[in-house]
């Protein structure tokens, strides 16, 4: 024994006991692991997935783009194997057998996930918003109910400590009723920011995408709100959307403010791809006071007495930190996924605010739900 052991008599033990300890856990993260299938390369949010899965963090056992160019794309990107590629969804399910699907292709296809995944009883996790059209998403939650399978919604703002913090504040009624919800959600523009052509090809496309900026941002507030309003529909909805660059996206609007009426709140949605900078905040108005998410982490806040506030929220904690923590917790019924900012029930209610926003700025009028 070294003369540092000696004065050191448990500095070895302790050190045998830290990496058995990290070897348990190791194990029983690997053990909690779900195997997942990736549908579809096109959506710019592949990379968040794909960069978990060169960690280690996530268990992709086949991707299905029938795209040769993204195929290779995305290989040398990830170092992922050219075994995991394949061209077909239902043939990589059926042989593969994964215990979920990730949707990372064109909104309106996403119906087109759950028709193969819902007979064979496999989970589906779609990025937002759930469909393209109304009709579309009452085809999946036909499939759903039907087939007695989870379909789910991702929205990066679920996993945002902010606004998490924002909804508990409110449900200790902290600031008393609800009287009045802002969201803003967007950027410069898709284009502006760099998506890639292939996101581009159909985010810019009314057919796939269904809209444009009232889809893709619109689709956060109606998510949120729904979910500060513990899943009611709004009573109202009125929306103007506009075209402020016509040459850069001819097919779709490029901005959209949506109003809700609740029987006791108003909700504001500005969705746009023409800020002059990338946004997600919310602000919550109460009968006694302010709350103001500025991103997914600070939050400042304001009561009747003009005491002002700010604090930086507590990290969320596992599953409901991660997109995938949550799907895994979901799979094993560690938790619902019934009644959240994922679930089908409140992504059917987005849908419905998502239509009427559409036909209230078509016609230019007040749609009563």
């Amino acid at each position: 024994m070294t003369k540092t052991n000696l004065k050191n008599p448990f500095n070895f033990f302790h050190k045998l006991l830290l990496i058995l300890l990290i070897t348990i856990i190791s194990k029983n993260i690997c053990a909690q692991q779900i195997r997942v299938v990736v549908a579809g390369l096109t959506h710019n949010h592949i990379h968040g997935i794909l960069n978990q899965y060169n960690k280690g963090v996530v268990d992709i056992v086949g991707i299905a783009e029938p795209d040769k160019q993204l195929q290779k794309k995305y290989s040398e990107l990830y170092n992922v194997p050219d075994s995991l590629f394949f061209t077909d969804l239902k043939k990589l399910v059926l042989l593969k057998k994964p215990d979920a699907v990730l949707g990372y292709n064109a909104v309106a296809k996403h119906v087109e996930i759950v028709e193969i995944c819902a007979p064979l009883g496999i989970t589906v996790m779609v990025e937002k918003p759930l469909a393209a059209t109304l009709a579309q998403a009452k085809r999946i939650e036909l499939l759903a109910n039907k087939y007695h399978i989870k379909v789910l919604t991702n929205f990066e703002t679920t996993w945002y400590a902010s606004y998490r913090d924002v909804y508990n504040t409110v449900n200790s009624d902290s600031i008393g009723e609800i009287k009045k919800m802002v969201a803003h959600d967007g950027h410069q523009g898709p284009k502006e920011i760099g998506c890639t052509p292939e996101f581009l090809n159909w985010l810019t496309d009314p057919v796939l995408n269904g809209a444009g900026a009232l889809n893709d941002f619109g689709c956060y507030g109606a998510d949120l709100m729904t979910w500060l309003m513990k899943g009611n529909k709004p009573i109202a909805v009125t929306a103007v959307t506009r075209q402020y660059k016509p040459k850069i996206y001819p097919k779709v609007d490029d901005d959209a403010t949506i109003i809700l009426e609740y029987p006791n709140a108003t909700g504001l949605i500005e969705a746009s791809w023409n800020w002059p900078f990338s946004i997600k905040d919310l602000e919550v108005f109460g009968e006694k006071g302010y709350l103001h998410a500025l991103d997914g982490k600070n939050i400042i806040s304001r009561m009747r007495e003009n005491i002002k506030g700010e604090k930086i929220a507590e990290p969320l904690a596992a599953p409901i930190n991660d997109a995938m923590n949550y799907l895994t917790a979901v799979l094993q019924k560690k938790i619902p996924g019934t009644a959240d900012q994922s679930s089908l029930k409140y992504n059917m209610v987005v849908m419905e605010i998502l239509d009427a926003a559409k036909r209230s700025a078509a016609t230019g009028k007040r749609v009563v739900l």
